[in-house]
């Protein structure tokens, strides 16, 4: 992994809140990115810093054939201009007029071994701001994990971790962004779940910055105390070409869900984002077959029988 840099493009005059999230950000791709370099142990992220012409930049950080990881990103931008593409303020009509700034870290990890799950996660901050008026800012993002050969003990400790994360906050913090992610990660043309859910929030500032930024940490450091030892549990255990194939057919639905409904996909190209780096998220290896569906009463089945549904995996616990 290249040295870490922080002297990206930015506006000339930036206030210091925004420049401690963008400080929390950058190194928070930093330690993820060592922690699964770790992990993998056979290769490492090649970083490409870019420039956005209309403002802005990123540094994109990619691992393909590890030993681990098939392909992986972890992603940083921080972009900017002075006004909304018309999609954004059509729905935010508050928003128009306003010059705006957006910084986030995005990550997907695919694994080989389809024992191993596919997992997002996503912390990021918007503000928008306008002479003689208060300015607009709101946090959002999580984390859901995608398994295909799930296993109970993975879906109760990731929800636990999501919900040790949320508890500083309230009770209702963690049944509340679990449902909403519940939602989100739904593909609705397919009636199903994208993963077993995490966590999804957005437009946050109800709190006071300081609370809010907090909530956006908390979630962020608690990614890889969520993954890893998951990955860790799972990915020594042996798998066929017949379960790999399987593991192609699910990553189908996850390019559909990141194409179709992703917000972050969607602002990203509308925005005039840097198209290689909005669309590292997709899996290098998937498959679509007409009608597919996996065998009734096999492990393939199971997926969607009992695991892809909208459940209190922390009933008891």
């Amino acid at each position: 992994m290249l040295a870490p840099s922080s002297e990206l493009p930015g506006p000339i005059a930036v206030s210091e809140r925004t420049q401690a999230v963008k400080a929390y950000l950058l190194d928070l791709q930093d330690r993820i990115c060592a922690a699964l370099e770790a992990e993998d142990g056979g290769a490492r992220f090649f970083e490409d810093s870019w420039e956005r012409p209309a403002g802005g930049g990123g540094r994109t950080r990619v691992m393909e054939n590890g030993a681990l990881i098939e392909k992986g990103g972890v992603n940083f931008s921080h972009v900017f201009g002075d006004s909304l593409p018309p999609s954004a303020s059509a729905h935010r009509p508050e928003l128009a007029g306003r010059g705006f700034e957006a910084m986030g870290v995005s990550l997907v990890i695919h694994p080989e071994n389809p024992h191993v799950p596919t997992s997002h996660a996503n912390v990021r901050f918007f503000s928008a701001e306008k002479a003689g008026e208060e300015p607009v800012w709101w946090f959002g993002g999580g984390f859901d994990l995608t398994p295909y050969y799930a296993v109970e003990e993975d879906c109760v400790h990731w929800h636990q971790v999501a919900r040790d994360a949320c508890a500083p906050f309230g009770a209702e913090v963690y049944p509340k962004f679990k449902a909403w992610c519940d939602r989100y990660f739904h593909l609705k043309h397919r009636g199903e779940p994208r993963g077993i859910g995490g966590l999804f929030f957005d437009d946050l500032n109800e709190w006071d910055f300081d609370t809010s930024f907090a909530f956006l940490r908390a979630i962020g450091d608690a990614y890889i105390q969520a993954y890893l030892p998951i990955v860790q549990w799972r990915k020594a255990t042996p798998f066929t070409e017949a379960q790999r194939e399987f593991q192609a057919f699910r990553r189908g639905r996850y390019v559909e869900f990141n194409l179709v409904f992703d917000r972050g996909t969607l602002f990203g190209l509308q925005s005039g984002g840097r198209t290689e780096s909005i669309l590292m998220s997709l899996p290098p290896h998937v498959r679509w077959g007409y009608d597919w569906k996996p065998a009734p009463g096999t492990p393939e089945a199971r997926l969607t029988e009992y695991f892809l549904q909208d459940r209190d995996w922390l009933a008891g616990v």
